[in-house]
């Protein structure tokens, strides 16, 4: 299909939920690739390192609206609308974060801009996921 759409990116800072005191922020690099259309990345800077986390696009756009997500990552509007709550959940903890809900979205149109829902399979190359699985065995 032509050539590729750009990689989208943003930075937007969280803030991760605390007991008792003030969300703490949290730098996040998101990141939309169109090579692997149904994704997104987002890149939490912990301490010294990255903490990387995978989840669908069509979650962090459905957990703008309504409660969305019943794995390892949930998104859902926060009591202030203004603002998404992810919750992370791996075997080694879990995390609580929020972030603007409006620069969320900015990012989503912008991801939606370069491969519109419903287009992903055009820019998903099955072939090369087939091959990659085939070198990991």
């Amino acid at each position: 299909m032509g050539t590729e759409p750009p990689v989208v990116r943003a930075t937007i800072v969280f803030g991760l939920r605390t007991f008792g005191s003030v969300p703490l922020p949290v730098r996040a690099d998101l990141e939309y690739d169109p090579s692997d259309p149904y994704a997104i990345s987002v890149g939490y800077h912990a301490g010294t390192g990255v903490v990387r986390w995978l989840f669908g696009r069509d979650l962090l756009a459905d957990g703008l609206i309504a409660p969305a997500g019943d794995g390892d990552v949930r998104v859902r509007p926060a009591a202030d609308d203004a603002r998404v709550v992810v919750e992370l959940n791996a075997p080694d903890g879990s995390a609580v974060l929020e972030a603007p809900a409006d620069e969320l979205a900015d990012f989503l149109d912008r991801t939606y801009d370069e491969v519109p829902a419903g287009d992903e399979a055009l820019w998903f190359d099955f072939d090369l996921e087939l091959e990659k699985l085939a070198l990991r065995d």
